[in-house]
């Protein structure tokens, strides 16, 4: 293995944690405001489905599904930028203490981070794994709370170039996961298992088992618990993740696991 991609919230960063309830909170109200007559649970189970299936796509993929549903229910829905822009509102109003606490230096990094992050990517750097970053956030968030964390350096070349983080776009046609993997493969000349890819997503796992890289899925607790999320881990198995843990807090019998020393 040459080269790792990495997703950022629920793979390392849990500065977003919590976002899912947010979405489906409003995603359900919305719909409910369009077909009242429906009851919520069905609402809710409708929204639960499309979110989690896109989870690790640009966020803009959610709203257009959002917006699909709202037209075959007969009403007439937003467009889809003003559902995200919506929720992003939503999302910041229940977040932002978190990215000032870190800002002014309230609360460590390592509050916000999933556990065994920073060890993990300091073995890949050790083992000479050039490391990427890929998220469904636009992308000035992502480098910004990528910049919070601490975790630049690990997605930055020593000469200063541009940092290796890839994140969503106003036009979002021009940024996907699957983009940014055959954009690594054709620039480094890689073979399928020369790229492995981290993530809690279906995206991340499914596109690196495309084209035959090795998929670790972490089935994470975004609720600060230890243990693994049941529900993640079972729909991160269904989509064929070579291997499944928990967090990272034991990065040397990963890399042993993955024949990486």
């Amino acid at each position: 293995m040459r080269h790792a991609l990495f997703d950022f919230d629920g793979t390392l960063s849990l500065l977003r944690a919590g976002w899912q309830q947010v979405m489906e909170s409003y995603f359900c109200d919305t719909l409910a405001a369009a077909v009242p007559t429906t009851p919520r649970c069905e609402h809710v189970q409708v929204c639960r489905e499309f979110i989690t299936r896109l989870t690790g796509q640009q966020t803009i993929f959610q709203a257009l599904e959002l917006e699909q549903h709202i037209r075959a229910t007969g009403a007439t829905p937003l467009p889809a930028h003003q559902y995200k822009a919506e929720f992003l509102r939503r999302l910041h109003a229940s977040i932002d203490h978190r990215l000032e606490a870190l800002r002014v230096g309230r609360l460590p990094p390592t509050d916000f981070l999933i556990p065994g992050s920073v060890e993990l990517l300091q073995a890949l750097g050790a083992a000479q794994i050039t490391c990427y970053l890929a998220s469904g956030t636009d992308l000035a968030n992502v480098i910004e709370e990528t910049e919070l964390l601490g975790l630049t350096p690990f997605f930055s070349d020593d000469e200063g170039g541009a940092p290796r983080i890839h994140g969503a776009l106003e036009d979002y046609h021009n940024f996907s996961k699957r983009m940014v993997i055959e954009q690594i493969i054709a620039d480094n000349g890689l073979s399928g298992p020369e790229l492995v890819a981290f993530g809690d997503g279906f995206v991340e796992i499914e596109e690196t088992r495309r084209v035959g890289g090795i998929a670790v899925a972490i089935a994470s607790r975004e609720d600060g618990g230890s243990g693994c999320d049941p529900w993640k881990a079972r729909r991160l198995r269904q989509v064929g993740a070579n291997l499944l843990v928990n967090d990272w807090r034991d990065p040397a019998d990963l890399l042993r696991q993955l024949g990486i020393s």
